[in-house]
């Protein structure tokens, strides 16, 4: 019997309770919200640099879904592994990756996290189990399911973290992984960030559905639920019961997470503005339902923090992506000899199979 949508311990309005919220410390809960600044500051910024022509290439803004990266990150252990799509700037600030090296990155430098070669859609740091930054829709998908399937071959106790967009659902290649994680009983969660305009596409014009995206899993047997952006506390209470039956069971879950980017598609976008998009419907999203407002209210209500400390917060982050900006802006660009490294990771460090093209499974 097909288990969905998930059940929660605790009432619609009142995921604080939950067991895996209410452990929570004034810090933790605080550190939440410096992280979901941390990463639109570093937006904006980026945002700004972008149109004074400092990057190439495509940039994606994250503003307005802060709280998903945030949350579901907040979450993980020593095992579980994130893997995202080209709007990968807010997953790559949660697992910890600096703000320098991110912005380099964006600017092209050596000093960036993937030496200047990877640039907006392409952030990598596998010493924290992020996988990136992938510039093909669903591109990501098979990737992430592969790595569910190395945690299980490993027996480990974890998960891994495969995000997308709305767009991305009626990608072929997501079909194909749900029914592999469901035969092989595969320890991935697959995270809809649903914005609602895929590209430039309302999401009823672009996806045929009965209630929501997340109802494609019963066919193929797999949990799902929805999931409000909003709400720091939901998103962790449910994500948690997802990553709880990976961890516990080894089986997948579709988790949809309801959120709305400020920006278009891309910087390219110019259109999302009072074109496919109503003004007073990004006003209405900016005034009543951003994540950073809500959970600083939530904050102040439970008596944890004062509007004058999540302003001194709100400035360290943008002091902080200015100086990353001005690091950026001084790195190197990669030099010419560096043109033909970083293109096969076993050519790289010379391995075995790197010298003679041989691998284990060659034998």
């Amino acid at each position: 019997m097909i288990e969905s949508p998930i059940e929660t311990d605790v009432s619609v309005d009142d995921y604080a309770k939950a067991a895996v919220n209410a452990s929570l410390t004034a810090e933790q809960k605080i550190g939440f919200l410096r992280e979901m600044m941390r990463i639109r500051s570093f937006e904006r910024v980026a945002l700004k640099f972008y149109n004074e022509g400092k990057m190439g290439g495509f940039l994606h803004s994250y503003i307005g879904q802060e709280s998903i990266a945030v949350g579901t990150v907040s979450l993980l252990g020593e095992h579980d592994h994130v893997i995202t799509a080209y709007r990968d700037h807010g997953h790559a600030l949660a697992v910890g990756m600096g703000m320098d090296e991110c912005m380099a990155e964006l600017y092209g430098k050596i000093t960036g996290c993937s030496r200047g070669k990877g640039g907006s859609m392409h952030f990598f740091a596998p010493d924290k189990n992020y996988w990136g930054g992938h510039g093909i829709v669903a591109g990501q998908i098979p990737l992430g399911l592969g790595l569910a399937y190395a945690v299980k071959y490993k027996e480990q106790t974890g998960s891994c973290l495969a995000f997308m967009g709305d767009g991305a659902i009626n990608q072929g290649v997501v079909h194909e992984c749900l029914n592999i994680a469901a035969l092989f009983e595969l320890p991935i969660i697959f995270v809809i960030e649903n914005n609602r305009y895929s590209m430039g596409t309302s999401l009823h014009r672009s996806s045929a559905f009965r209630n929501c995206l997340a109802e494609r899993a019963e066919p193929y047997g797999i949990p799902w639920d929805i999931i409000n952006a909003d709400d720091l506390y939901e998103i962790r209470a449910k994500t948690s019961i997802a990553m709880e039956r990976a961890h516990k069971e080894s089986k997948p879950t579709l988790l949809e997470i309801d959120t709305y980017r400020y920006y278009g598609h891309s910087v390219a976008d110019a259109k999302h503005k009072g074109g496919y998009r109503p003004v007073d419907e990004i006003e209405e999203y900016k005034q009543s339902r951003d994540p950073l407002l809500l959970w600083k209210k939530r904050l102040i209500d439970e008596g944890i923090l004062t509007e004058e400390e999540a302003v001194a917060i709100d400035k360290a982050s943008q002091k902080e992506a200015a100086a990353a900006a001005k690091f950026a802006d001084q790195s190197d660009y990669p030099p010419i000899e560096t043109l033909f490294e970083d293109v096969y990771f076993e050519v790289d460090r010379q391995t075995e199979a790197g010298r003679t093209g041989k691998h284990f499974f060659n034998d």
